[in-house]
């Protein structure tokens, strides 16, 4: 299933695996300029290639990180379009071979096994005909994450380093002070338009909502600290301050749950060692972004 919707020379495309009729948990690719980042997942690639050719060609792709639902479409495109495609160097064996990646059954079912593709190391700018986008690396949801800045057109395209809402839940992989870290990195630019990786996109005042998920999972991280000096089991800090498991817990089997989400807040950050896995890429987080 693939929907589209146009803002101004931008094309988001929202795509999900349809369950009688209906598509569940979403992920979004976006057109501008010969340029798509980030390809969906695969179970819509073929309605994807569809929508881009022959109107739209396209030159480049640029992946914000691995995960198989924003590389679903990767082979196929490429192999139509001829395209370069470039991502962190963390994700680059991924793309030749996705099945390094481990999926849960819940991954297999909703977004499914993208085809190899061959990835080339972004460089810190990506350039097409009429505009250029800034490379910031943005660990956290993933080690190879980044985000693509356009700062003419105040354009963020911030993958799933910024989803939206209040998290009750995560996945034991993630680096939530890294997260945290990225979200102010991104609430500091002058952002006129956000692009999430859910496709929702954002153009009231998107900083201060980046900025507003940074403070809530700060506040949030604070609380787990001061329950747990005082002796609480994670899964009593999680009851008192997120609630009971919700079916995102039942339906991934354990792999999201607000357990994994406290437990994240007491272990250190991954970030403390390597700079997120690439010294170059994160070199670039350090400079003034213009």
């Amino acid at each position: 299933m693939l929907e589209e919707r146009q803002y101004g020379p931008v094309v988001a495309f929202r795509s999900a695996r349809a369950f009688f009729g209906r598509g569940y948990y979403y992920a979004a690719a976006y057109y501008v300029d010969t340029l798509l980042i980030d390809s969906g997942c695969a179970y819509s690639a073929a309605e994807l290639a569809a929508g881009l050719k022959p109107a739209r060609p396209v030159s480049q792709i640029v992946n914000t990180h691995c995960h198989e639902d924003h590389i679903g479409a990767n082979g196929l495109l490429q192999s139509r379009f001829g395209c370069r495609i470039a991502a962190h160097p963390l994700a680059l064996p991924v793309l030749e071979n996705p099945r390094l990646q481990p999926l849960q059954p819940y991954r297999r079912l909703f977004w499914g096994w993208p085809l190899p593709s061959h990835g080339q190391p972004v460089d810190e700018w990506v350039q097409t005909e009429h505009h250029r986008f800034r490379v910031i690396p943005t660990p956290g949801h993933s080690p190879d994450h980044i985000a693509l800045f356009e700062p003419e057109q105040g354009w963020l395209f911030s993958g799933d380093a910024y989803i939206g809402g209040r998290d009750r839940a995560a996945r034991p992989d993630y680096d939530v002070v890294a997260m945290i870290r990225s979200l102010r990195t991104l609430a500091s630019l002058e952002i006129a338009a956000l692009f999430p990786g859910s496709g929702t996109v954002r153009q009231n005042r998107p900083a201060d909502e980046l900025a507003r998920k940074a403070a809530q999972l700060e506040e949030l991280g604070e609380s787990i600290k001061i329950l747990h000096a005082q002796g609480h089991s994670p899964a009593k800090i999680r009851d008192r301050l997120l609630g009971r498991e919700g079916s995102l817990f039942y339906m991934t089997l354990g792999h999201f749950s607000g357990v994994h989400l406290v437990e994240l807040f007491l272990k250190p950050s991954m970030e403390e060692d390597g700079e997120g896995g690439n010294a170059g890429l994160a070199a670039l987080a350090r400079r003034p972004l213009r």
